[in-house]
């Protein structure tokens, strides 16, 4: 088995243990030894990583495998990590395992919390270790999706209201972005929708890229909080429980500044020179705009909420 399958290996063995689980202390066996052994896993690949690269290995993604997993498709579970993504794979490995313990007397429906937790962290791991264009979208669905009940059911304040905005923006989001990602497979005419297949082949038309790079860009930079889309983001931060505001803040939107470099800007490097300026402007205003709004809250999860905003702006 691939190593970095094990990244989705442990949360998938998490869901099944935490379903399995008649008590709270089970559950919270689960999640410790889940938790644990997912900051392991990151440390180890990091050490790897480095190993590699300081032997000579020049290539630019290490770790490297593909299963076709729907040929007719042409859709595969293709797998590789370069820096970046190590560095996002042990940052998410840390917040993963310090959220367990903010949520450690979370009451009720502890268990129902921990399963959506873990599937939340799932598609976070999948998506950072993904090299096929079909199945990052598809982990970064299941990202997505668990945040509306994680604040829906567990938040507080205006817990719905939040939850639904988000669910709402940042859907809209997936949509654009699935049009961009269909776009960039079918107008690069590659046998597979592997990343640096697209990569190496460089021949999507200039005037294709300026369709679907825009796209593509603002389908990841709502969720990176890109103004004027970023207005999902602090009341979601202000109505989240504490593990999952800082899941929020740490991983999720720095997941939308990471889908931008590794598909928009790799793939279609020419509309992101021509463009560029557009989008330049906007994560000025981001920067400007989110740090001047979060000092003058007086709310510290809506401090943390425009200060990641402004943080993003300069990610993107």
């Amino acid at each position: 088995m691939n190593i970095l399958s094990i990244f989705v290996l442990i949360p998938l063995l998490m869901l099944l243990g935490l379903w399995l689980s008649r008590n709270i202390k089970q559950i919270r066996t689960v999640m410790v030894v889940g938790a644990s052994a997912l900051v392991l896993a990151a440390v180890g690949l990091t050490i790897a990583y480095l190993q590699a690269r300081a032997a000579g290995d020049t290539a630019e993604m290490l770790f490297r495998a593909d299963v076709p997993w729907y040929p007719a498709l042409n859709i595969h579970y293709s797998v590789g990590v370069d820096g970046i993504s190590v560095a996002m794979l042990l940052l998410s490995a840390i917040i993963v395992f310090t959220g367990t313990f903010a949520s450690w007397r979370l009451q009720p429906l502890t268990k129902e919390y921990f399963l959506w937790f873990t599937l939340l962290s799932l598609g976070v791991f999948g998506f950072f270790i993904s090299t096929d264009l079909f199945t990052m979208f598809m982990f970064y669905e299941v990202a997505l999706i668990p945040m509306y009940l994680l604040i829906g059911v567990w938040g507080s304040g205006r817990k719905e209201y939040s939850a639904m905005k988000l669910t709402l923006m940042l859907m809209g989001g997936s949509a654009f972005l699935l049009i961009g990602i269909l776009g960039i497979y079918f107008g690069s005419g590659a046998t597979s929708m592997n990343l640096l297949e697209i990569a190496q082949l460089h021949n999507i038309p200039i005037e294709q890229q300026r369709i679907w790079f825009p796209l593509t860009f603002l389908g990841f930079g709502v969720l990176g909080a890109l103004f004027p889309f970023h207005t999902w983001s602090p009341d979601g931060h202000a109505s989240a429980p504490t593990a999952v505001s800082m899941l929020h803040a740490g991983v999720l939107m720095k997941l939308g500044g990471y889908g931008c470099f590794r598909i928009a800007m790799y793939l279609m490097p020419e509309a992101a020179q021509e463009l560029g300026w557009i989008f330049l402007i906007l994560t000025g205003i981001s920067v400007v705009y989110g740090a001047f709004s979060a000092c003058v809250q007086t709310d510290l999860k809506y401090i943390n909420a425009y200060s990641s905003v402004s943080h993003c702006g300069l990610v993107l």
